[in-house]
């Protein structure tokens, strides 16, 4: 940076005022404001802009980009901006983005491990903000003062991680909590590139974020609930913020020198590769390679060349929710998984017996027996695997549920619905995962709009390649099963198409041979 120049106020006001009254935004992203006056004027247009939002209609999200330092270290505004910035802006931020020498600049003090991050952005919540994102482009070991690096944080090194920090309660309306939601914390990880091409990385990040929120509040307010864009529809911050970290990884990666100082981060396209999709993870600390992953399953369609013998996930996996359909299934031609999705019923007694008779058939049969979300069953009765929405995956996490099924060599199936809820399926790195309701579904009360084949797509792209994608919901015959394949499924998960069926097996076999 060599100069700043801050516009006139009166130049930025008209500025501002002809923009909202033409293009009327659904996202509003802020970077460095570079006088008192100016943070002042920017307050005044984002309170008058929210004013205008009818009853019943979203406010523009407002992602704020406190430009105080540059990618170098270097001093931008002065205090009394910084002031005003906090005391006239803040409040009508939905996310803040400070890297980690503009955090440690807010709140006065040095950011030197995950400990001092999250306590740190739980300080900047109380400034005003909804959520806080502290950037993780500066690693913990670059410091302004000679702090030596501890032993445990060398772990932390090669990734670049964000923490995502919100004062909004679960997405879920009943508040239950999923390992994305914003109210945990939440810690989100990519690969850091060895690249000195990283010029505008916190503004492209930022800017990232705010395209991610208008896509969703667009999705939102103009395109049908039916029309199959359901993760599209659910990109709320946290989502945004998942999205934006993948976009900019993939600029570092691509990062070409230009001039004589760091060359500037590439825009590419919308995230579409593994390599560079970011992961949520539950220990900062912890190398990706340190955290155990769940009984690695093979797709169907894949050849096993690399002489590990992984056990096959089968074309498709019924979902019944009786002992009794359980026994029935087990005895079809061809049959290799079944989940167990009992309804209605508290009594861990009765869970325990119906799932211990679920696992006698199946081991009869050599049917592989998933259970849905009641792991302690599925433990105690020693099943195969087990298959977790993002609810009930944070309480088994909570309490040490997933340790258990390490300990017992069990797989692990995980629901997605949105993007956040897919880095958070990663982090864990489950033996498969799924995602639905790719169509419209009777079956079962879900939060999430139907998908549709497009995002069947995005996430085959988004997974890496030996990881299983199984589709659900809605898939009632044979050509919605062929559908889904072409659009990257690997297994699909059904009900009615098997359990409505006036021949059983005829009616599993079409739905394997589709997904051939």
């Amino acid at each position: 940076v060599a100069a700043v120049h801050a516009p006139p106020v009166e130049f930025l006001r008209q500025q501002l005022d002809v923009l909202a009254d033409d293009l009327p935004p659904r996202a509003i992203k802020i970077g460095m404001l570079g006088t008192k006056e100016l943070a002042v004027e920017v307050g005044r247009f984002l309170r008058d802009i929210k004013s205008r939002v009818g009853d019943g209609e979203e406010e523009p999200f407002v992602v704020l980009d406190p430009v105080m330092i540059s990618t170098s270290g270097h001093k931008l505004i002065d205090d009394k901006a910084k002031a005003a910035m906090i005391e006239h802006v803040f409040s009508q931020a939905d996310v803040l983005t400070p890297n980690k020498f503009e955090a440690e600049a807010l709140l006065g003090r040095e950011l030197n491990s995950p400990e001092d991050v999250e306590a740190g952005a739980k300080e900047l919540l109380q400034m005003g903000v909804k959520a806080v994102l502290i950037k993780g482009g500066h690693s913990l070991a670059e410091s302004k003062s000679a702090t030596p690096l501890r032993p445990d944080l060398n772990a932390t090194v090669g990734y670049a991680h964000d923490y995502f920090l919100s004062s909004e309660p679960p997405l879920d309306k009943d508040g239950d909590e999923r390992l994305c939601d914003g109210c945990r914390g939440v810690w989100l990880r990519a690969d850091r590139f060895d690249s000195a091409n990283t010029h505008g990385t916190g503004c492209t990040l930022s800017s990232a974020i705010a395209a991610a929120l208008a896509m969703g509040h667009q999705q939102r307010d103009i395109v049908s609930a039916t029309s199959g864009s359901g993760a599209a529809r659910a990109i709320y911050t946290i989502d945004a913020c998942c999205l934006a970290k993948a976009y900019v990884t993939a600029g570092i990666a691509r990062g070409v020198q230009l001039g004589k100082g760091p060359g500037p981060v590439i825009h590419t396209e919308f995230p579409s590769s593994h390599f560079t999709y970011p992961s949520i993870v539950l220990n900062p600390k912890a190398r990706t390679s340190e955290t155990p992953a769940f009984l690695p399953m093979a797709k169907a369609s894949a050849k096993n060349t690399d002489g590990n013998d992984k056990p096959v996930l089968g074309k498709i996996l019924p979902i019944v929710d009786t002992a009794e359909w359980v026994e029935r299934l087990a005895k079809v031609k061809g049959m290799t998984d079944i989940q167990l999705r009992i309804k209605n019923e508290k009594d861990p007694e009765k869970i325990l017996a119906t799932v211990q008779k679920s696992q006698k058939a199946c081991e009869a049969a050599g049917v592989r027996l998933w259970i849905n979300d009641f792991w302690e069953a599925a433990v105690e009765a020693g099943c195969f695997g087990v298959h977790l929405g993002q609810e009930d995956l944070t309480r088994c996490a909570d309490n040490g549920g997933l340790a258990k099924l390490h300990e017992r060599k069990m797989a692990l199936g995980i629901s997605t619905h949105s993007y956040a809820e897919l880095s958070a399926a990663i982090g864990v790195r489950p033996s498969y995962i799924s995602l639905g309701p790719v169509f419209g579904t009777k079956s079962k009360n879900v939060a999430f709009d139907p998908q549709g084949l497009a995002t069947v797509f995005k996430w085959q792209e988004l997974l890496d390649p030996d990881m299983p994608l199984v589709a659900i919901g809605g898939i009632n015959d044979q050509d919605a099963a062929a559908e889904v394949k072409e659009a990257g499924a690997d297994c699909v998960a059904v009900i009615g198409a098997v359990t409505k069926a006036d021949d059983i097996d005829a009616a599993c076999q079409m739905l394997i041979d589709a997904m051939e």
